[in-house]
């Protein structure tokens, strides 16, 4: 498989050289590599496991006329640290070819068809979302083929069918699904003349996965179902400054290793609106979900692999590296309430809170909670770790509008942003935030509490040269005790970035986790030296995290797209 994947990309490269002399033929692509020159350090207990390390990725794309193919080369015999050792190895695990087939009579595409492997999401992805997050290190594309009809304005139909990548694999499971979507505001003009947008969209999965010994006790083994389904209903409004979505999914018996191999019924519910008008606006959300963790392998026991879809965690990803130490991740098989609500809004220029320049406030609200779960048994087991005192059950009887015991996960911030002169703007921000490390990540200490102080100051000296400086200061009696943070970074457009930073730990460790940057930028290309200590942690986006090992070296990242 490798020589004929390898020999793809050969073609492809060789079919590069052809588009150099048919103007209708276009190479594209792009070209990223981060290496690591790994060194021991006993403070933090890094290890220097090779002497070289890198993750490199090589992705080609041809297009011509009304036909497309790509490819991905990826390298990573010498894996960064966090990637080792599913993702070491190399191939062309991306690969696809696309035609598209028939014109409506406004121009548009009718039918699509891919084969190959592919990305795809239904709705928000409750029962299906395929994608690829490199510095998560997730890539659960599907082997197979997609169908996508457009036979009229504002009417989508999908078709889709495969196997799921899993690592430098492909699981033996098939997964195929369709999804409908129909935009009523694109057949109904009299809609859009009011400024009135209405989707209806339905989504199903199925999941065929062959029957296979799973044993209770030495004489009993699960009786499992081979077939497993997922629908999905949702209907988003668009009105003027107005906008609501709501979603419903439900999958049928899954029993896995992630849920404890139970056979209770899984399900999600969201409802998401937002309202705005200049200078104001206001988002509120709301999500219950359980038993929802669907992976296309059921002996599955990597929570970010062959998993087939995605719930939102409705929290902020934050940025700052201190609000982002404790981030949370989606709790799939055990279920949760999610909430959030945000307000931002702008004070006029020349008012008194305003200023000269004005000012943007926002503040968010996140909280999550358990939802209400009584056992069979009148007491919470899991089949993680050998234990299967609740498999071949539905586990738990839930009440809809019923909250657990445990909080998962609070934040609250607020972020002030106002230009004090024509060369200087200043963001302040607060954030309250308790983060359940027992319940989330199954460790010890309880819910750590904490308060987080921010101050980002950005003075642009001319056209061409600015300067950005972060404070940031975390105050806890829990866990590792306060931490204190200072970054500086200098910007030399269009060519050179410098940055320096420190994260100190004043609490247990007292330990300097330090990093120095030089960022070079020409054209279509950057290239960037640095040298780091960085600290043992989890890297989250969406929900989905991913623990990275601590780390000390010198780091050597380029990136070129073409």
């Amino acid at each position: 498989m490798k020589r004929a994947l390898t020999a793809l990309a050969a073609c492809l490269v060789a079919l590069a050289a052809t588009a150099q002399s048919d103007r209708q033929l276009t190479l594209s692509g792009s070209l990223q590599t981060d290496m690591l020159l790994p060194q021991s350090d006993d403070k933090t207990g890094a290890k220097k496991t090779e002497d070289f390390q890198t993750n490199t990725y090589l992705d080609l794309r041809l297009q011509h006329r009304d036909f497309e193919a790509g490819a991905r080369l990826e390298y990573l015999e010498h894996p960064l640290p966090g990637f080792e050792p599913d993702f070491k190895g190399w191939g062309v695990p991306h690969f696809y070819a696309k035609g598209r087939l028939g014109r409506r009579a406004d121009g548009a595409t009718m039918a699509e068809l891919t084969v190959g492997t592919f990305y795809e999401q239904f709705g928000s992805g409750f029962i299906l979302r395929t994608y690829e997050e490199r510095m998560l290190g997730i890539d659960n594309s599907l082997l197979g083929g997609r169908l996508v009809l457009k036979p009229m304005p504002g009417i989508t139909l999908k078709a889709l069918g495969g196997k799921q990548r899993r690592y430098w694999d492909w699981n033996k499971s098939f997964v195929s699904g369709a999804d409908a979507e129909v935009n009523i505001d694109e057949l109904v003009p009299a809609l859009q003349q009011s400024d009135t947008r209405l989707m209806l969209g339905a989504s199903w999965v199925n999941k065929h996965e062959d029957q296979e010994d799973i044993l209770t006790d030495m004489t009993h083994k699960l009786n499992l179902p081979e077939y497993v389904n997922a629908f999905d209903l949702r209907a988003q409004l668009n009105k003027g400054n107005f906008s609501i979505l709501a979603e419903y999914a439900q999958k049928t018996a899954d029993p896995s290793y992630a849920n404890g191999y139970i056979y209770k019924k899984g399900s999600a519910a969201m409802l998401s609106t937002s309202w705005s008008r200049r200078g104001l606006s206001l988002l509120l959300q709301a999500k219950r979900s359980e038993n929802m963790a669907s992976k296309s392998l059921r002996r599955e026991y990597d929570i970010n692999a062959s998993a087939i879809n995605h719930l939102p965690a409705f929290t902020q990803d934050h940025t700052y590296a201190l609000a982002a130490l404790y981030p949370y991740g989606t709790q799939l098989a055990d279920g949760e309430w999610a909430y959030q609500a945000e307000l931002g809004y702008n004070f006029k220029r020349k008012t008194a809170l305003g200023g000269r320049y004005g000012m943007n406030l926002k503040v968010n609200y996140s909280y999550v909670r358990a939802i209400d779960r009584q056992f069979v048994d009148g007491q919470q087991r899991k089949a993680l770790g050998g234990q299967m005192a609740l498999a071949a059950t539905d586990g738990y009887a839930s009440k809809f509008f019923k909250w657990g015991d445990d909080t998962y996960y609070q934040d609250l911030d607020i972020t002030l942003t106002r230009k004090l002169s024509k060369e200087f703007k200043l963001s302040l921000m607060y954030m309250n935030q308790r983060f359940n490390i027992t319940k989330v990540r199954g460790e010890a200490g309880g819910i750590i509490h904490s308060n987080i102080f921010v101050a980002d100051g950005l003075y642009q000296f001319s056209p061409k040269t600015t300067l950005r400086v972060e404070a940031q200061y975390l105050q806890t009696k829990q866990d590792e005790g306060d931490w204190v943070y200072g970054l500086a970074e200098l910007s030399l457009v269009p060519h050179w970035m410098f940055t320096v930073s420190d994260m100190y730990n004043c609490g247990s460790s007292h330990i300097h986790y330090y990093q120095a940057l030089v960022t070079y930028n020409l054209n279509a290309h950057r290239l960037q030296l640095g040298y780091c200590r960085t600290r043992e942690g989890y890297n989250c986006s969406g929900g989905v995290c991913r623990i990275i090992p601590a780390q000390k070296g010198f780091t050597l990242s380029y990136n070129y797209n073409f």
